[in-house]
């Protein structure tokens, strides 16, 4: 068990989201924290609501997690800052619209080395540090889009596919070595956040009604608040439990999966119309 109280977390993607709800709530129980973004006036924004309510250890660090030389000097700074550093949150992530068509390779690979590489460099950046550890943990988010693939995300579900498989494995290894240090891997469903509507559009699309239906069909599904999904992580943190699966929509879809798992998706197509025609009041 990791207890949250008296630990000392780095969450990226610190300043928005499922990010932002993490910190707020580990500050809440008792944890110190170190928050990386890209966006330095969301970090502050968070840190100064925490310091409102809060005595806990906060410090700010400007990352962009697709640089692997900005993930070394946040990982040393962040056990400068906080000694007893003993769990991170590979948490930053980004989307992307499009059919495989229709994106082109740099932007791939600008969402690869986010949402997967990020994830990786983070990982092997912290892992010596919290090795160090009595207890720790490492948390990487991937998505119910690491389980089930639908159409006109090839980019992003390949990514947080990858970041499946490369956690298994990895926490496999560390239960092998008799490692302190344990794995958490997060599958969120619908969770409402902005990244639907921070994402970037495919160079080869040129309706702009896409992006806005693209929008809507996320917003339709994503009934968890960022609130409740922390909380799910913090309580799969304190569990030791290697997998989560966030919201019954994600429950619903791994089953479903599992089930049939070449033909899921012509079940999935219609619930999630049925999901926007009820938003439309239709």
């Amino acid at each position: 068990m990791t207890a949250i109280n008296g630990s000392a977390a780095a969450v990226t993607g610190a300043a928005s989201g499922i990010g932002r709800a993490l910190a707020l709530t580990l500050a809440e129980r008792g944890c110190d924290l170190a928050l990386a973004d890209r966006d330095e006036a969301g970090l502050q924004s968070v840190a100064a609501e925490i310091a409102k309510t809060t005595q806990r250890k906060v410090s700010t660090h400007r990352v962009d997690v697709g640089e692997p030389g900005q993930i070394l000097e946040f990982a040393a700074a962040a056990a400068a800052a906080h000694p007893g550093l003993n769990i991170v949150i590979n948490n930053a992530g980004v989307a992307l619209l499009g059919n495989f068509n229709e994106v082109d390779q740099a932007q791939m690979e600008w969402l690869f080395d986010i949402n997967f590489w990020g994830v990786v460099h983070g990982t092997r950046a912290f892992l010596p540090i919290l090795a160090k550890q009595r207890e720790a943990h490492i948390v990487n988010l991937s998505s119910i889009f690491g389980i089930v693939a639908p159409p006109g995300q090839t980019a992003y579900c390949a990514a947080k596919f990858a970041v499946r498989g490369f956690s298994e494995s990895l926490r496999h290894e560390l239960a092998m070595a008799n490692s302190s240090v344990r794995l958490t891997v997060v599958h969120p469903g619908g969770v409402a956040t902005n990244i639907a509507r921070n994402s970037r559009t495919g160079t080869g699309i040129t309706d702009n009604a896409r992006r806005a239906e693209s929008i809507d069909r996320f917003e339709a599904m994503a009934t968890k608040s960022p609130a409740a999904a922390a909380q799910r992580i913090i309580t799969g943190i304190e569990k030791n439990q290697p997998r989560i699966l966030i919201g019954s929509d994600a429950r619903f879809m791994d089953l479903l999966q599992r089930f049939r798992p070449a033909t899921y998706w012509a079940v999935l197509a219609k619930r999630i119309q049925k999901m926007m025609n009820v938003e439309k009041g239709s």
